[in-house]
């Protein structure tokens, strides 16, 4: 949980990534606009990609912890996903930036974190092992991210819940049948 000043400065590196590119905002910039001293932000943060780190971190605790028990990856990853959408500028500045391996980092761990659970949760009635249930949340996150990168990679031209949902529709049960595929070879080892 950020203190009242941690949130301050977060609250106003946010305000100017939305304005302009990361690599253009200083830290006199965040202190200037915040109204505190430089001490008081290198308290709190050692440097301006450490602040990306601790706002994406937050940021994914509150998407997963507001939607833990996910009941389909696509809602699970859209949840996640409302951040970014309702940030795209700064996103875009993130994914421009040399604190691009940040941002990829942040979507690996939300992506995992809501597959797993959500190959987790099907599997709840499949006997397999921890490792296949691990290998198929992993091949769905591989896909998410890349797709996720594709998109900003393009421009963001298109709307990133409407290509989840179609997928949805046209990966429905995948994840289903290839854990019943785990489980009926594991019986016949």
């Amino acid at each position: 949980m950020a203190s009242f000043t941690e949130k301050a400065i977060m609250d106003s590196f946010i305000k100017l990534l939305n304005a302009k590119p990361l690599d253009k905002i200083t830290v006199k910039d965040i202190v200037e606009d915040c109204g505190i001293n430089r001490n008081t932000f290198y308290y709190h943060f050692d440097d301006i990609p450490t602040l990306v780190t601790r706002i994406l971190e937050d940021e994914t605790s509150r998407a997963l912890s507001l939607h833990g028990d996910v009941h389909s990856w696509e809602e699970g990853f859209i949840a996640a996903a409302q951040f970014a959408l309702s940030n795209k500028r700064l996103i875009y500045h993130i994914y421009n930036s040399v604190s691009r391996e940040i941002f990829e980092q942040y979507l690996n761990d939300i992506t995992w974190d809501i597959m797993y659970r959500f190959v987790d949760t099907i599997a709840r009635d499949i006997a397999c092992d921890a490792s296949d249930k691990k290998l198929i949340a992993s091949f769905y996150k591989a896909a998410l991210v890349g797709m996720i990168l594709d998109w900003l990679a393009n421009g963001m031209k298109y709307d990133p819940e409407e290509i989840i949902g179609r997928l949805g529709v046209m990966l429905e049960g995948n994840i289903r049948a290839s854990l019943k595929k785990v489980e009926k070879q594991q019986r016949h080892t």
